[in-house]
Protein backbone atom coordinates (compact mmCIF):
# COMPACT_ATOMS: atom_id res chain seq x y z
CA UNK A 1 0.00 0.00 0.00
CA UNK A 2 1.31 3.42 -0.94
CA UNK A 3 1.72 5.99 1.80
CA UNK A 4 -0.14 9.28 2.03
CA UNK A 5 3.13 11.11 1.35
CA UNK A 6 3.37 9.19 -1.94
CA UNK A 7 -0.14 10.26 -2.96
CA UNK A 8 0.50 13.84 -1.92
CA UNK A 9 3.56 13.95 -4.18
CA UNK A 10 1.69 12.15 -6.99
CA UNK A 11 -1.25 14.56 -7.03
CA UNK A 12 1.02 17.57 -6.72
CA UNK A 13 3.00 16.43 -9.76
CA UNK A 14 -0.03 15.30 -11.76
CA UNK A 15 -1.72 18.67 -11.33
CA UNK A 16 1.17 20.25 -13.23
CA UNK A 17 0.57 18.12 -16.33
CA UNK A 18 -1.30 19.70 -19.23
CA UNK A 19 -2.83 17.14 -21.58
CA UNK A 20 -5.33 19.45 -23.30
CA UNK A 21 -4.57 21.67 -26.30
CA UNK A 22 -6.83 24.65 -25.75
CA UNK A 23 -5.86 26.14 -29.11
CA UNK A 24 -8.15 23.56 -30.72
CA UNK A 25 -11.61 24.89 -31.58
CA UNK A 26 -14.61 22.81 -30.47
CA UNK A 27 -16.43 21.02 -33.30
CA UNK A 28 -19.48 19.66 -31.52
CA UNK A 29 -22.26 19.00 -34.01
CA UNK A 30 -25.90 19.95 -33.31
CA UNK A 31 -26.80 16.25 -33.05
CA UNK A 32 -23.97 15.54 -30.61
CA UNK A 33 -24.91 18.55 -28.52
CA UNK A 34 -28.50 17.38 -28.30
CA UNK A 35 -27.37 13.98 -27.05
CA UNK A 36 -24.77 15.01 -24.49
CA UNK A 37 -25.31 18.61 -23.36
CA UNK A 38 -27.60 18.04 -20.37
CA UNK A 39 -25.32 15.35 -18.94
CA UNK A 40 -22.20 17.41 -19.65
CA UNK A 41 -23.67 20.35 -17.74
CA UNK A 42 -24.79 18.18 -14.81
CA UNK A 43 -21.45 16.41 -14.51
CA UNK A 44 -19.57 19.70 -14.74
CA UNK A 45 -21.53 20.96 -11.76
CA UNK A 46 -20.80 17.77 -9.84
CA UNK A 47 -17.04 18.25 -10.33
CA UNK A 48 -17.04 21.68 -8.67
CA UNK A 49 -17.58 20.74 -5.02
CA UNK A 50 -15.34 22.50 -2.49
CA UNK A 51 -15.13 19.25 -0.52
CA UNK A 52 -15.35 20.87 2.91
CA UNK A 53 -17.12 17.91 4.55
CA UNK A 54 -14.66 15.48 2.96
CA UNK A 55 -11.71 17.50 4.25
CA UNK A 56 -13.22 17.55 7.74
CA UNK A 57 -13.73 13.77 7.68
CA UNK A 58 -10.19 13.25 6.36
CA UNK A 59 -8.71 15.48 9.05
CA UNK A 60 -10.47 13.55 11.79
CA UNK A 61 -9.38 10.25 10.23
CA UNK A 62 -5.77 11.42 9.83
CA UNK A 63 -5.54 12.47 13.46
CA UNK A 64 -6.76 9.06 14.55
CA UNK A 65 -4.04 7.38 12.49
CA UNK A 66 -1.39 10.03 13.13
CA UNK A 67 -1.08 10.30 9.35
CA UNK A 68 0.47 13.71 8.77
CA UNK A 69 0.06 13.75 4.97
CA UNK A 70 -3.40 12.27 4.41
CA UNK A 71 -5.41 15.49 4.65
CA UNK A 72 -3.01 17.23 2.27
CA UNK A 73 -3.41 14.33 -0.17
CA UNK A 74 -7.20 14.68 0.07
CA UNK A 75 -6.98 18.44 -0.57
CA UNK A 76 -4.96 17.79 -3.73
CA UNK A 77 -7.40 15.06 -4.78
CA UNK A 78 -10.25 17.57 -4.47
CA UNK A 79 -8.22 20.14 -6.39
CA UNK A 80 -7.83 17.64 -9.22
CA UNK A 81 -11.59 17.06 -9.29
CA UNK A 82 -12.12 20.81 -9.41
CA UNK A 83 -9.71 20.96 -12.36
CA UNK A 84 -12.03 18.55 -14.17
CA UNK A 85 -14.99 20.81 -13.44
CA UNK A 86 -13.15 23.88 -14.66
CA UNK A 87 -12.05 22.18 -17.88
CA UNK A 88 -15.60 21.04 -18.58
CA UNK A 89 -16.79 24.55 -17.76
CA UNK A 90 -14.30 26.08 -20.19
CA UNK A 91 -15.61 23.75 -22.85
CA UNK A 92 -19.20 24.80 -22.16
CA UNK A 93 -18.07 28.42 -22.43
CA UNK A 94 -16.43 27.66 -25.77
CA UNK A 95 -19.61 26.16 -27.24
CA UNK A 96 -21.76 28.99 -25.89
CA UNK A 97 -23.69 26.96 -23.33
CA UNK A 98 -24.24 27.91 -19.66
CA UNK A 99 -22.70 26.32 -16.60
CA UNK A 100 -25.77 25.28 -14.64
CA UNK A 101 -26.12 26.08 -10.93
CA UNK A 102 -28.43 23.27 -9.87
CA UNK A 103 -29.15 19.67 -10.84
CA UNK A 104 -31.40 17.23 -9.00
CA UNK A 105 -28.90 14.38 -9.11
CA UNK A 106 -26.04 16.53 -7.86
CA UNK A 107 -28.23 18.01 -5.10
CA UNK A 108 -29.34 14.54 -3.98
CA UNK A 109 -25.83 13.16 -3.82
CA UNK A 110 -24.46 16.19 -1.96
CA UNK A 111 -27.27 15.88 0.58
CA UNK A 112 -26.55 12.19 1.16
CA UNK A 113 -22.84 12.86 1.58
CA UNK A 114 -23.54 15.64 4.05
CA UNK A 115 -25.43 13.27 6.35
CA UNK A 116 -22.31 11.31 7.26
CA UNK A 117 -18.97 12.54 8.59
CA UNK A 118 -17.27 9.13 8.64
CA UNK A 119 -14.28 8.52 6.38
CA UNK A 120 -15.42 5.01 5.50
CA UNK A 121 -18.69 6.27 4.05
CA UNK A 122 -16.92 9.05 2.18
CA UNK A 123 -14.46 6.60 0.67
CA UNK A 124 -17.25 4.25 -0.40
CA UNK A 125 -19.15 7.17 -1.93
CA UNK A 126 -16.13 8.44 -3.84
CA UNK A 127 -15.20 5.00 -5.20
CA UNK A 128 -18.79 4.52 -6.37
CA UNK A 129 -18.94 7.86 -8.15
CA UNK A 130 -15.45 7.51 -9.64
CA UNK A 131 -16.42 4.07 -10.99
CA UNK A 132 -19.47 5.49 -12.75
CA UNK A 133 -17.35 8.42 -13.94
CA UNK A 134 -15.03 6.06 -15.79
CA UNK A 135 -17.94 4.72 -17.82
CA UNK A 136 -19.50 8.17 -18.19
CA UNK A 137 -16.42 9.90 -19.56
CA UNK A 138 -15.57 7.03 -21.89
CA UNK A 139 -19.10 7.25 -23.28
CA UNK A 140 -18.83 11.03 -23.56
CA UNK A 141 -15.56 10.59 -25.46
CA UNK A 142 -17.13 7.99 -27.77
CA UNK A 143 -20.26 10.10 -28.37
CA UNK A 144 -18.42 12.89 -30.18
CA UNK A 145 -15.88 13.51 -32.91
CA UNK A 146 -14.81 16.79 -31.28
CA UNK A 147 -11.05 16.53 -30.71
CA UNK A 148 -11.04 19.05 -27.86
CA UNK A 149 -13.77 17.28 -25.92
CA UNK A 150 -12.04 13.95 -26.48
CA UNK A 151 -8.83 15.36 -25.00
CA UNK A 152 -10.73 16.65 -21.96
CA UNK A 153 -12.27 13.21 -21.43
CA UNK A 154 -8.92 11.45 -21.83
CA UNK A 155 -7.34 13.74 -19.24
CA UNK A 156 -10.14 12.99 -16.77
CA UNK A 157 -10.01 9.24 -17.40
CA UNK A 158 -6.27 9.19 -16.67
CA UNK A 159 -6.88 11.01 -13.39
CA UNK A 160 -9.85 8.84 -12.39
CA UNK A 161 -7.85 5.61 -12.58
CA UNK A 162 -5.44 6.94 -9.94
CA UNK A 163 -8.32 8.35 -7.89
CA UNK A 164 -9.87 4.90 -7.55
CA UNK A 165 -6.54 3.37 -6.53
CA UNK A 166 -6.07 6.11 -3.93
CA UNK A 167 -9.52 5.65 -2.41
CA UNK A 168 -9.52 1.85 -2.61
CA UNK A 169 -6.23 1.62 -0.74
CA UNK A 170 -7.74 3.74 2.02
CA UNK A 171 -10.90 1.62 2.16
CA UNK A 172 -8.81 -1.56 2.36
CA UNK A 173 -6.90 -0.05 5.29
CA UNK A 174 -10.15 0.81 7.06
CA UNK A 175 -11.59 -2.68 6.46
CA UNK A 176 -8.49 -4.38 7.86
CA UNK A 177 -9.41 -3.06 11.28
CA UNK A 178 -12.98 -4.40 11.25
CA UNK A 179 -14.02 -7.71 12.77
CA UNK A 180 -15.80 -10.25 10.59
CA UNK A 181 -19.32 -9.37 11.72
CA UNK A 182 -18.93 -5.61 11.29
CA UNK A 183 -17.27 -6.14 7.94
CA UNK A 184 -20.25 -8.25 6.83
CA UNK A 185 -22.70 -5.47 7.68
CA UNK A 186 -20.47 -2.99 5.88
CA UNK A 187 -20.48 -5.11 2.72
CA UNK A 188 -24.28 -5.10 2.75
CA UNK A 189 -24.39 -1.31 3.10
CA UNK A 190 -21.77 -0.85 0.40
CA UNK A 191 -23.67 -3.13 -1.99
CA UNK A 192 -26.97 -1.30 -1.47
CA UNK A 193 -25.36 2.12 -1.81
CA UNK A 194 -23.36 1.14 -4.89
CA UNK A 195 -26.20 -0.37 -6.88
CA UNK A 196 -28.65 2.31 -5.82
CA UNK A 197 -26.23 4.98 -7.01
CA UNK A 198 -25.40 3.39 -10.35
CA UNK A 199 -29.09 2.93 -11.14
CA UNK A 200 -29.69 6.60 -10.36
CA UNK A 201 -26.81 7.60 -12.62
CA UNK A 202 -28.14 5.43 -15.45
CA UNK A 203 -31.63 6.91 -15.34
CA UNK A 204 -30.22 10.45 -15.13
CA UNK A 205 -27.77 10.03 -18.02
CA UNK A 206 -29.03 7.13 -20.14
CA UNK A 207 -29.22 9.32 -23.24
CA UNK A 208 -25.51 10.09 -22.97
CA UNK A 209 -24.59 6.46 -22.30
CA UNK A 210 -26.54 5.33 -25.35
CA UNK A 211 -24.90 8.02 -27.46
CA UNK A 212 -21.61 6.49 -26.35
CA UNK A 213 -22.80 3.06 -27.52
CA UNK A 214 -23.42 1.62 -24.06
CA UNK A 215 -26.92 0.33 -23.37
CA UNK A 216 -28.26 -0.74 -20.00
CA UNK A 217 -27.09 -4.36 -20.15
CA UNK A 218 -23.57 -3.29 -21.07
CA UNK A 219 -23.55 -0.56 -18.42
CA UNK A 220 -24.72 -3.03 -15.79
CA UNK A 221 -22.03 -5.54 -16.70
CA UNK A 222 -19.31 -2.90 -16.55
CA UNK A 223 -20.46 -1.67 -13.15
CA UNK A 224 -20.84 -5.20 -11.79
CA UNK A 225 -17.29 -5.97 -12.87
CA UNK A 226 -15.93 -2.86 -11.15
CA UNK A 227 -17.80 -3.70 -7.95
CA UNK A 228 -16.59 -7.29 -8.01
CA UNK A 229 -12.98 -6.18 -8.29
CA UNK A 230 -13.40 -3.81 -5.37
CA UNK A 231 -14.96 -6.45 -3.11
CA UNK A 232 -12.27 -8.96 -4.08
CA UNK A 233 -9.63 -6.41 -3.10
CA UNK A 234 -11.35 -5.70 0.23
CA UNK A 235 -11.59 -9.38 1.08
CA UNK A 236 -8.00 -10.23 0.17
CA UNK A 237 -5.42 -10.47 2.92
CA UNK A 238 -2.65 -7.88 2.74
CA UNK A 239 0.77 -9.09 1.68
CA UNK A 240 3.61 -9.06 4.19
CA UNK A 241 5.01 -5.96 2.47
CA UNK A 242 1.66 -4.20 2.74
CA UNK A 243 1.30 -5.22 6.39
CA UNK A 244 4.65 -3.67 7.14
CA UNK A 245 3.70 -0.46 5.32
CA UNK A 246 0.36 -0.32 7.14
CA UNK A 247 2.01 -0.82 10.51
CA UNK A 248 4.52 1.95 9.84
CA UNK A 249 1.94 4.38 8.49
CA UNK A 250 -0.71 3.65 11.11
CA UNK A 251 1.12 2.79 14.30
CA UNK A 252 -1.33 4.76 16.40
CA UNK A 253 -4.56 3.29 15.00
CA UNK A 254 -7.12 2.90 17.77
CA UNK A 255 -9.73 0.22 17.19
Amino acid sequence: MKTSSYWKAYFDQNLQKERIDWTISPTLTPTEKQEILASLQAWQLGETSEGINLINAATKHAKKLNDAHYTDAIRLFIKEEQKHGENLGKYLDRIGEPRIKKDWGDSLFRKIRGLNKDMEFWTIAVITVESTAQVFYQCLKDATACKLLKQICTDILIDEAAHIDFQLERLCLIYQHKNKLVRGFSYVFYTCFYYGTILTVWFAHQRLFRAGHVHFAGYWRKMQSKFGKTIKKLRSKPSSANRTTNQQANASWQV
